[in-house]
């Protein structure tokens, strides 16, 4: 099985949207892995449940994927959904309980033996870190999870889980974006960088808002794009990855789009080298002022 999670990883939120055949699907995750992308992003409540579900047909039509592949699943949140009635309102469960339970679902659900990464969804404000470091244990003993992680959590959360959670946490999937460069100054990337985490940047083109909303910020970090994308010769989605790229956290882009050329993009964005001056020009763009 490869190692680790490949730079650029397959984000499969909307699969149920894309409408692939099984074998349409199995085709794009084919050309994926001879492109490099070996990583694939999932969770258990993406696709109203279902998009796991949808995305482990591929091993029943080729079992031998599984090892070319690693899979990220996420857990913890609750969503309103007629597949579970007894929900009535939105919410986080970290129990250890869940956390299981939720894991045997997935697995099931993919046709596999294992996750390669679980991350906790979202910082639950109930979270007991001990029980989740139960939880961690129980499901790597049982070699249902090799390694394990977090989501949108800030310094002060990964802190908390360091100190009380005994299985290495070594990913932490946040918003990271032109249009969300908060990340950058609140500390979170620092504290990856002193820790060794590795950070993934969830909607790392911000939806595409950049080039559809033509307004306000939009509008200036657009021409900024365009302007340096005009010297290295490429297209200003090419750059956004770039600038991600540039910082030494070593940012692992999701990149949530059915279409193979978008994901190429990323790709083909890590031969960019944007010199300090670009850098720092973009995101005068996205923030709209200097650095002090």
């Amino acid at each position: 099985m490869k190692k680790g999670i490949s730079r650029v990883i397959h984000g499969v939120m909307r699969i149920k949207d894309w409408k692939y055949t099984v074998d349409e699907l199995l085709r794009l995750v084919n050309k994926l892995i001879d492109l490099g992308v070996t990583t694939f992003d999932l969770a258990d409540i993406y696709g109203g449940y279902e998009a796991q579900e949808i995305f482990g047909r591929i091993f029943e039509k080729d079992p031998k994927l599984r090892d070319k592949i690693q899979i990220i699943s996420k857990v913890g949140i609750r969503l309103l959904s007629k597949k579970y009635p007894e929900i009535y309102v939105k919410h986080y469960n970290t129990t250890k309980e869940h956390i299981i339970s939720s894991v045997e679902k997935t697995l099931k659900d993919l046709r596999t033996d294992h996750i390669d990464v679980l991350l906790i969804h979202r910082p639950d404000p109930l979270m007991d870190p001990d029980v989740i470091s139960e939880a961690f244990e129980y499901l790597k003993e049982k070699g249902m999870v090799v390694n394990f992680g977090v989501s949108n959590f800030m310094s002060h959360h990964m802190s908390l889980f360091k100190s009380k959670v005994r299985e290495p946490i070594l990913y932490n999937q946040i918003e990271i974006s032109l249009l969300h460069v908060e990340t950058l100054f609140d500390g979170t990337l620092d504290y990856c960088l002193e820790n060794e985490i590795i950070p993934m940047a969830w909607s790392p083109v911000s939806g595409g808002r950049i080039f559809v909303e033509k307004t306000g910020r939009n509008k200036e970090i657009l021409s900024a794009l365009k302007k340096v994308a005009e010297n290295h010769n490429t297209t200003p989605e090419h750059i956004i990855y770039a600038w991600l790229y540039k910082h030494p956290s070593k940012i692992h882009p999701v990149v949530g789009s059915g279409k193979f050329e978008r994901i190429k993009c990323a790709v083909e964005a890590l031969d960019i080298d944007l010199d300090l001056q670009e850098w720092f020009y973009i995101l005068k763009a996205a923030r709209g002022y200097d650095v002090p």
